[in-house]
């Protein structure tokens, strides 16, 4: 009865929008979305959200909500402290009744963390855990797949260990049979309305995620000149989840 089961066998194909605020979740909600991802700092790949953030975001939100733990951008091999934070993280996210978390840590070597993702897992309690693109840089794919299983997640995202996931699609595969009914493989980075249902086909794959992002205009009137908050440059440009985009997606997903 883990929630993964549930969700596989209560829909033919799940649909996971990586969202970066607020409002991209309720994008992606009124688009269509089974489940959305909830993370800061897309730019670097994503951190974990503000407690204010995961809060508002439960009370909002109807589907599934679950949250990224990273304490930081760059690599994922973590300092005592930073693992820390993350477990302090996870047991936040199960206090606001999150539905799951999304992690991943690896050793100097190259392989999965096994002794402290247990221990993260073991945290979330009733959370569903899925492990990220970390994989996706790990040395030896099908060990890692088997590590990541035997750590208690439910749910890979990946993408093949390749750019984007049409491109490791012939991996995604691969994994998907290795891990059978242990594990859902979801495949990410790269996944669009106009690839979803080719790489639906190629992987065998029934949960698929993708951040459906476009620009987004600011509402600042004033805006001055030659004065940057951070190395982007331009406070008055950012992308956001579109509606339009998820509900592409979804229809695309639903006609495979």
């Amino acid at each position: 009865d883990r929630e993964w089961e549930k969700e596989r066998n209560e829909m033919s194909s799940i649909l996971e929008i990586c969202a970066g605020s607020l409002a991209s979740c309720l994008a992606a909600q009124a688009g269509g979305a089974d489940r959305v991802e909830l993370c800061d700092n897309l730019g670097e790949g994503g951190t974990t959200p503000s407690y204010g953030v995961l809060a508002t975001a439960r009370d909002k939100m109807e589907i599934k909500l679950h949250a990224i733990i990273r304490p930081r951008g760059g690599d994922f091999l973590y300092t005592e402290l930073e693992f820390e934070a993350m477990a302090h993280d996870v047991e936040a996210c199960r206090r606001l009744g999150l539905d799951g978390v999304v992690l991943g840590l690896l050793t100097a070597d190259g392989d999965v963390d096994l002794a402290r993702t247990r221990r993260l897992v073991a945290l979330a309690g009733p959370m569903a855990v899925t492990f990220h693109r970390a994989f996706d840089m790990a040395r030896e794919p099908a060990q890692a797949l088997e590590d990541v299983i035997a750590a208690g997640c439910v749910r890979l995202l990946s993408s093949g260990q390749a750019a984007t996931a049409p491109q490791g699609a012939a991996l995604l595969a691969a994994l998907r049979g290795q891990a059978g009914e242990r594990l859902a493989v979801m495949p990410g980075a790269g996944v669009r309305a106009e690839n979803i249902a080719e790489l639906a086909a190629v992987s065998g794959c029934r949960e698929f995620h993708a951040s459906a992002r476009g620009a987004a205009a600011s509402a600042m009137r004033y805006r001055r000149d030659g004065v940057s908050m951070g190395a982007a440059g331009d406070e008055f440009a950012r992308e956001e989840t579109l509606t339009a985009k998820v509900r592409a997606l979804r229809a695309a997903l639903d006609g495979v």
